[in-house]
């Protein structure tokens, strides 16, 4: 298995190619930094186009960045990847059940499957440290934190539910930078969905987390709130589709564009 200096020092290619030997099967974060990484979703064609709807009125937690044709597995416009086995860990539903964690999803591969890649908030984490920016979870080497809220989605079909955020602390000085910076990133999420008070938007315990590891906060932080990608987790509990496949949350796919040719898209 690679060290996180060793996977960090590769190419997307060759990182992707050691993650489908199953030498990385970690979270992304830091790794091929200024590189887009992007959140998946994998569904029968016939429930893709109501999901499309979805992401379309929802396109803060969930940025369009490829759909692929029904039964390929390859996509090409961010990352020439197979996405059976090309991100760390996957996750397995039916009718809304998680059923596995599996390293690939070959052995689920279908030829009505329609893959989504959906923009993620780890590309423009180079943009933030490159502007004096901390990030925390990179700094203790923790994992991003990801909180439900009370936030709901705009519905589209079967698809509905509440918004998943990621959660940055960020200087109180430092917190108009950030939301410069990500502005530049619509296809990432985008700016901010919520800034302070984390009640505001349901989330009563910042210790609480979704998934992750709960935040660790310097004196003068603010809480700074992102919608993340792992809202269609969420919404594949409600919606209860008959099979979804989505990554772990924090298992991307890491892709051969970078940050600054996204956000020129």
């Amino acid at each position: 298995m690679l060290s996180h200096g060793e996977a960090a020092a590769l190419s997307p290619a060759r990182l992707r190619g050691e993650i489908a030997k199953e030498n990385w099967q970690k979270p992304t974060a830091g790794l091929a930094l200024g590189h887009v990484q992007a959140n998946l979703a994998v569904l029968p064609s016939k429930q893709a186009f109501n999901f499309l709807l979805f992401c379309q009125r929802n396109p803060k937690p969930c940025p369009v960045l490829e759909v692929s044709d029904p039964g390929d597995p390859h996509v090409a416009r961010v990352a020439a990847a197979d996405l059976r086995s090309d991100l760390p860990r996957y996750r397995v539903y039916r009718k809304g059940k998680l059923i596995d964690e599996p390293t690939d999803i070959k052995q689920y591969w279908r030829d009505d499957l329609v893959a989504f890649l959906l923009g993620c908030s780890f590309t423009f984490e180079e943009a933030l440290l490159s502007a004096g920016v901390p990030l925390r979870h990179l700094e203790t080497g923790r994992a991003l934190p990801v909180y439900k809220t009370d936030v709901q989605c705009q519905p589209a079909g079967p698809f509905e539910g509440v918004m998943a955020v990621s959660m940055r602390p960020v200087p109180g000085s430092l917190v108009s930078r950030m939301v410069q910076i990500t502005s530049r990133y619509p296809l990432a999420h985008g700016t901010p969905v919520h800034v302070g008070d984390p009640s505001t938007i349901g989330i009563e315990d910042l210790g609480a987390v979704y998934y992750g590891d709960p935040p660790v906060m310097e004196p003068g932080d603010v809480p700074v709130f992102n919608a993340c990608g792992v809202t269609p987790q969420l919404i594949a509990a409600r919606a209860a589709p008959e099979l979804m496949i989505t990554h772990l949350p924090e298992h991307m796919l890491v892709c051969d564009v970078t940050g600054e040719q996204l956000s020129g898209m």
